[in-house]
């Protein structure tokens, strides 16, 4: 069984078929017979995990096992504590309410530039919230922030459990550790 941690790009498909033009999995040389444990929008950019361990991929992407996914997301806007009070109570989107999560302000990361750049006004500050996931609906944490007032300019996955992509830079990619594996399964 093999299972990767993939530093995902901006503007890359979750998949390995190349779809409308836009780049996919297969350019990067990931193992055969692994497959994406829940996904990132092709604007979104971070920690995206492939396993060919189907009890694995369950764990992971199922939403029944509360696996804590954290993101960062650059908005609009200084972000204020009354958005992040109501994120952190749940807030109510079309497909229903979300359960609550955690949210703070972060300073800015230091993150590398995404190519293309993003959007830049002069008139207008943009500021980092890190939010906390137990669930993972589609666009969840754009449609979240939104909800709030505050626009998603750029969308980093941080960790997914215990792990981050720290020290992989973008489309880079490494095979994880039994140890790593473990952890991700709940055993120590």
């Amino acid at each position: 069984m093999t299972t990767i941690i993939f530093n995902k790009p901006y503007g890359v498909l979750s998949q390995f078929t190349p779809e409308s033009g836009h780049r996919s999995l297969a350019e990067f040389g990931l193992p055969a017979g692994v497959y994406p444990a829940g996904r990132l929008d092709l604007d979104s950019e971070g920690l995206l995990l492939l396993t060919s361990d189907g009890a694995l991929q369950a764990r992971i992407a199922d939403p029944r096992h509360k696996m804590e996914k954290v993101y960062w997301a650059q908005v609009e806007r200084a972000v204020t504590e009354e958005a992040l009070a109501g994120l952190r109570a749940g807030v109510t989107l079309n497909d229903g309410p979300t359960l609550p999560c955690g949210a703070r302000a972060i300073p800015d990361p230091g993150l590398p530039p995404r190519d293309p750049p993003v959007r830049f006004r002069k008139t207008v500050p943009t500021s980092w919230v890190e939010l906390t996931l137990r669930e993972g609906r589609n666009r969840q944490v754009r449609r979240m922030l939104a909800s709030v007032g505050f626009p998603v300019l750029r969308l980093l996955r941080r960790a997914i459990g215990p792990l981050t992509a720290e020290g992989l830079a973008p489309g880079a990619w490494r095979e994880l550790e039994a140890r790593e594996i473990s952890a991700l399964r709940g055993k120590r």
